[in-house]
């Protein structure tokens, strides 16, 4: 790459003499890169002065403040220089294109490249192709990289599966879709073994028609190790993993809590009440009646969360790969978390009887369910019992253990009965009631999948939901109130495409849907429980929870559309979610509850974080969707040719996603299966119809299947049709011309899969 000389406008000329640690950096974002007598020279340096000037280099490197560009040159750290090679390395799940430096290893950053615009011809590029990108600042301090000209294909990786063959060797991708089958010369596979899941360079075909060839550069583990699932996903998701020695070291380096700048919680019973299988835990809750006079039968419930940011503070080795990670993730086997154990499940988890530094919220809540005040607190609390929640809804229900039975009168009741004047609020409010089933997949110690069932939904479950979302609107408005920046987790309102569409699916039930109308949640839940008990239940379930948008993270307020809430940010989660950190940090500054909050840093690059953690949130998601596919498949795979009962839960043309209903699988029905005739897929009503007899197999209709294939290395299901298919609706809508494609013959195979996105609020 051609040297850029370092060049400032007249007017923008750095004044004269040995700059000050501020003025320097802000000279090299500026420039963008700087050689030693670039800078000397611009600042009219000589002498002493020069020497200075090394001193200083030296020591903002040894800081991590400055990077290295070639041997001679400098640039503020995490800058890009103006134009450079870059590699286009990910693809969103809304399609966005990211880039990073060829030059820059894995941990250069990853910069997100504009689209094309309709005139130019550089050729749009594609997922592993390299390319010359000139980076420009955006506001904010972020970048954004936009297209020069396309140089050919980058050192791309897949993750993939040795096949050994008598006259080759092959691997094989673990991604769906992933067209790259890649064979090795006979010298790179001599080590190898049929089975072993590996990275693998993409290299150039032998022939225009053949396939690539490839290289093999690690192998990371077995097709048929019991855990092979999640680790799949980590490497096919690019999930950080791990942590560096100072991170860790720093970590260890942690001491317990003292009393010191705390308020003094340690005599409050709060009760933590988690999943059964739950390692760490953030949040502790408890109730009690209020005895203000002027506020009877109202409430006061406290929320106290781990107080992360008095561990992990801003710039150090621990924060920084907190901020990468930005949150922990889950898989049936295995986590692989924000945090070092030593915080992640020691000093930042809530464990019975310990004393633990926390971030607490006290609440007071009226007779109607209205919050009418709050207050924050930093403090030293200590847990008083570790629950699950199928042991505190037992206890409730009139089942207490020796766990539960102390605490009924002092501790449970007073949180239940606190819990139905806080849903009366809740219930005014109404947020979107969607259900959502949640597949609990239980791992035996050797890493088989012993069982898969759908997780029970108990009001234990929502009475904490209710407790957090409470805390988390109690933080955004403190934030506002304050004047202070902050993440918020925002939810839009429904897309007018998406409005229509929906009114034009429920037509086909017979069901009047006014388009013109605004979306509101009242509305939603008006017809949702009005399908509750009829046989369209669950489909209409789904297709409203389709027609939601994605809720993400923003330092721009347009409120949670879902949770109906004018405004929302997540602070009840800080061991797991880097969002949560951001918000403790900026109410300990906003309160005055420490020097360890939100710094002026942090604050001038809050949407580039933010844009940042809900690309890794969208990251851990698909990760995780992936190894729950895989794990599901491989326990399906001993019950090929067994029978089910599902409902349909996608249409393509290409044929139908069912899901099961005992065990949430998902599958795809080939239309190439279905029958004799050609079938038609129509958008509009969400169906594939017969060409020639009008036969329908519509969106949510109950079916048999028989599965036929499972295939634990992609989790892929395939299921055979045992139903029928529904009669021709006399005079009922056909598909529109404009939208007919004949579907008669087996498709490629598709890496879609039916149903929606799990929600997280």
């Amino acid at each position: 790459m051609a040297k850029t000389k370092t060049r400032l406008p007249k007017a923008d000329k750095p004044p004269q003499g040995l700059p000050d640690r501020d003025t320097l950096l802000k000279f090299l974002r500026e420039a963008g890169e700087a050689e030693k007598a670039d800078i000397a020279k611009a600042f009219g340096l000589k002498g002493a002065d020069r020497r200075a000037l090394r001193m200083m280099l030296k020591a903002l490197e040894a800081e991590g403040a400055l990077g290295r560009r070639g041997r001679k040159g400098f640039a503020e750290a995490g800058a890009l220089p103006p134009v450079g090679v870059a590699d286009v390395v990910e693809r969103d799940a809304d399609g966005e294109l990211y880039v990073r430096l060829a030059k820059g290893g894995e941990d250069a950053p990853q910069v997100r490249l504009a689209p094309e615009r309709r005139d130019s011809k550089a050729g749009a590029p594609g997922l592993g192709d390299r390319i010359l990108a000139r980076f420009e600042r955006l506001e904010g301090g972020e970048y954004e990289a936009k297209l020069i000209k396309r140089l050919g294909q980058s050192a791309h990786k897949i993750l993939g599966v040795v096949r050994k063959a008598r006259r080759e060797t092959r691997v094989e991708p673990v991604d769906r879709k992933s067209k790259d089958v890649l064979v090795l010369f006979e010298a790179d596979a001599r080590d190898l073994k049929d089975g072993d899941l590996v990275v693998a360079q993409v290299g150039a075909a032998d022939r225009r028609y053949g396939p690539k060839r490839g290289k093999v550069l690690e192998v990371v583990g077995r097709e048929d190790q019991p855990r092979a699932a999640s680790l799949i996903a980590i490497h096919a998701h690019g999930i950080p993993t791990g942590f560096s020695p100072d991170a860790e070291a720093e970590a260890e380096a942690a001491e317990p809590p003292t009393l010191s700048g705390r308020t003094d919680l340690r005599d409050i019973p709060f009760v933590t009440i988690d999943p059964v299988d739950a390692r760490d835990h953030d949040d502790a809750v408890f109730a009690q009646a209020d005895d203000d006079p002027k506020n009877e039968g109202g409430w006061i419930v406290w929320v106290a969360i781990a107080d992360v940011a008095a561990y992990v503070r801003p710039g150090s080795a621990l924060d920084r790969e907190a901020r990468e990670k930005a949150n922990s993730v889950y898989f049936p086997d295995r986590v692989e978390p924000m945090l070092p154990e030593r915080l992640s499940n020691g000093l930042c988890s809530l464990r019975q009887g310990e004393p633990r530094a926390c971030m607490a919220v006290r609440m007071v809540f009226d007779k109607s369910g209205r919050k009418v005040r709050h207050e924050f607190a930093r403090g030293l609390m200590r847990s008083a019992a570790k629950l699950a929640y199928e042991q505190a809804q037992a206890a409730i229900d009139g089942q207490p253990d020796e766990a539960t039975g102390p605490l009924m009168d002092s501790v449970l009741k007073p949180l239940w009965a606190a819990y139905a004047t806080m849903k009366k609020g809740r219930d005014a409010r109404s947020p979107l009631g969607i259900e959502s089933a949640e597949r609990r997949i239980q791992i035996s110690p050797e890493g088989e999948v012993v069982s898969i069932r759908l997780r029970e939904s108990l009001e234990a479950h929502r009475l904490i939901e209710e407790m957090m979302i409470q805390a988390n609107v109690c933080a955004a408005e403190t934030l506002e109130a304050k004047r202070s920046p902050l993440v918020y987790r925002v939810h839009d309102t429904p897309s007018q495409e998406k409005m229509f569409n929906l009114a034009d699916f429920l037509a086909t039930l017979g069901i009047t849907w006014a388009k013109g109308e605004a979306p509101r949640t009242d509305r939603f839940n008006r017809l949702l429980d009005q399908m509750r008990q009829g046989p369209h239940a669950e489909i209409v379930n789904e297709v409203v929870l389709r027609t939601q948008m994605q809720a993400h993270y923003s330092p721009d307020n347009i409120g949670h559309f879902g949770l109906n809430l004018a405004r929302y940010a997540h602070f009840t989660s800080p061991i797991r979610r880097y969002a949560d950190l951001i918000v403790h940090r900026g109410l300990i500054r906003a309160l005055k509850l420490g020097n360890d909050g939100l710094t002026d840093e942090e604050i001038a690059r809050l949407r580039e974080t933010a844009e940042h953690i809900t690309f890794a949130e969208r990251r851990a998601m698909a990760a995780e969707r992936d190894a729950t596919d895989r794990y599901v498949a491989a326990f399906m795979e001993e019950r090929v040719g067994a029978a089910f009962e599902g409902r349909v839960t996608g249409v393509t043309r290409f044929g139908l996603f069912v899901r099961l209903r005992d065990i949430g699988a998902d599958g795809l029905v080939p239309v190439s299966t279905l029958g004799g005739e050609y079938f038609i897929h129509d958008d509009r009503t969400h169906a594939l119809v017969g060409e020639r007899t009008g036969r329908r197999w519509p969106l949510g209709m109950a079916v048999e299947v028989r599965l036929t294939e499972a295939t634990p290395i992609t989790g892929g299901l395939v299921f055979e049709m045992l139903s029928e298919p529904e009669p021709a609706v006399p005079g009922g809508p056909r598909p529109r011309v404009g939208l007919r494609r004949q579907v008669g013959k087996a498709p490629p195979r598709s890496s879609r899969k039916g149903g929606a996105k799990p929600r997280r609020r």
